[in-house]
């Protein structure tokens, strides 16, 4: 089994379409909803956790990129500016899943990008505000 998190960006034409579905029956996936946002007058945006088989998991990436969806990993989307990190640890006590914790050794804020779910909890929190979600 292999598994992914991505960020899908549905074109307006897609918004009404049940591209995830299809992608979960056809290509066998189980899919986890991360976070949405999907208003008809705009793009929509998901993120998703897929899990299946690494060919069948390749095949539904690649079917949605036909489709119009953009696809974009989620780890590439939870930036932290290292200039502005002061190792303060306030994101550390705001993250529900530990993907941003305090280094025993070095006392610095590391980053796990696996556990990371963009929930966002880390922005508003960050005093130098150098934690970053765009997607």
């Amino acid at each position: 089994m292999a598994s992914t998190r991505v960020v899908f960006h549905f074109p307006r034409h897609l918004i009404d379409q049940p591209v995830v579905s299809y992608i979960a029956k056809t290509y066998e996936l189980d899919f986890n909803i991360l976070r949405a946002s999907i208003t008809p007058e705009s793009e929509g945006l998901m993120v998703l956790g897929l899990e299946g088989a690494p060919d069948r998991l390749s095949e539904a990436l690649a079917w949605a990129e036909t489709q119009g969806v953009r696809l974009q990993p989620l780890e590439r989307d939870v930036v932290r500016d290292d200039t502005r990190c002061t190792q303060c640890g306030a994101c550390v006590t705001a993250c529900p899943t530990g993907a941003l914790q305090k280094q025993a050794d070095t006392q610095r804020v590391g980053f796990d990008a696996d556990k990371c779910i963009a929930c966002e909890l880390c922005v508003p929190v960050c005093p130098p505000r150098a934690m970053e979600v765009a997607f």
